[in-house]
């Protein structure tokens, strides 16, 4: 860039750079080193550059490996050997807690679950965070989301924890900013005492989703149960509710079936079927409105001699789902691969799909946060 352009202007053209260009700018001169670094730039950069970071991890001997894709027209070309964080493998099998503004959040898989890892893939940084008062007995007992505040662009951590005094959950929030946990800024819309986390949390535009049971008292003294889903959002730091299509709510077997993805910026709700009696997986999601409904997007069939099973692990921005295919139980050899959901190909991925081997997908963007 030269001096004769207007500093202004050198800060709108760096905000479409790569992650990795900026860092090495930062090497030229104190000026643009200074704007980088700054925390108005950092909390306004918009790089449109996604990617795919698989997780492979085998079950013979726990190995982990990491693999990073990106995720535009070159898919699935482009791939990178990820080299995680010392902190990330200090917590001994990580489970992902979310993915939000390209942060990933890790927290230990096994007792003492009281340390979580914030990571930025982009700039290779990571921030560990002591997480307080998790609870064991019930495996919901203590339900734990991870995004990143829209606002003021903060990252959080919320614990939500069942406990038997008069007020049945006890709600922390963590930031970033500040490094310590405080009660939520809003008292009103508390949770129920009657409501069960199911699964691990989505984030979708500054909201966290959980998948949920509510269990309602009925004349006869029984409980009757049905499936929702459980908002709560990381600006107003409020609780709120959203009603499962009727037919995956008020069944057992469906709700607690259901899995969840963030799909470009919608929620989208992954049921189970069997149809001519081999699976499917129905694609839901979330419409804007109040009340929020849902709409059927399409369904995944993939089905052939050389597959015994396959499962739904994350979207590219194109739609495409991600899915696992397992060979036949004999060899059980699995194998990544991106399917097409209209004309039903599928593309290999082309990572080592060896024995006992099993993958798991976080989309992120590129981001300057932790910087």
């Amino acid at each position: 860039m030269s001096d004769h352009i207007p500093f202004e202007i050198q800060s709108e053209i760096m905000n479409w750079l790569p992650v990795q260009s900026l860092l090495r700018f930062r090497l030229v001169c104190k000026s643009w080193r200074s704007l980088i670094e700054s925390s108005d730039f950092v909390a306004h950069y918009s790089s449109q550059q996604q990617h795919l970071l698989v997780r492979s991890k085998s079950l013979d001997d726990f190995k982990e490996e990491y693999v990073s894709f990106v995720d535009d027209d070159s898919f699935p070309q482009h791939k990178v050997c990820a080299t995680v964080p010392p902190l990330l493998n200090y917590l001994e099998y990580p489970v992902l807690v979310g993915s939000s503004h390209g942060l990933l959040c890790f927290q230990r898989n096994y007792p003492p679950r009281d340390m979580a890892v914030i990571w930025n893939p982009s700039i290779r940084k990571a921030v560990a965070v002591v997480v307080p008062h998790v609870t064991f007995g019930d495996p919901y007992r203590t339900a734990l989301g991870f995004g990143v505040c829209r606002e003021t662009m903060d990252p959080k951590i919320v614990t939500i924890t069942r406990s038997e005094s008069l007020n049945p959950w006890q709600v922390e929030v963590f930031t970033l900013t500040t490094m310590t946990w405080r009660s939520p800024h809003s008292t009103i819309n508390l949770l129920s005492k009657s409501i069960s986390f199911l699964k691990k949390p989505v984030v979708v535009d500054g909201c966290l989703y959980w998948l949920a049971r509510h269990s309602i008292a009925v004349e006869d003294g029984t409980f009757k149960a049905y499936g929702l889903i459980v908002s709560f959002d990381m600006t107003s730091e409020e609780f709120g509710e959203v009603n499962l299509p009727d037919r995956l709510a008020h069944d057992y077997h469906s709700y607690h079936s259901l899995s969840m993805y963030k799909l470009k910026e919608s929620l989208v709700v992954i049921e189970p079927d069997l149809e001519a009696s081999k699976l499917v997986y129905h694609v839901w999601t979330m419409e804007d409105g109040v009340p929020k409904t849902f709409q059927k997007l399409f369904t995944i069939s993939c089905h052939s001699p050389d597959v015994s099973s396959f499962g739904v692990r994350g979207f590219r921005k194109t739609c495409e789902p991600l899915i696992e295919l397992q060979g036949h139980p004999g060899d059980n050899a699995r194998i990544l691969v991106a399917y097409e959901p209209y004309s039903k190909s599928i593309s290999n991925l082309g990572i080592n799909g060896r024995k006992g081997l099993y993958y798991y997908v976080y989309s992120y963007m590129e981001t300057l946060l932790l910087l």
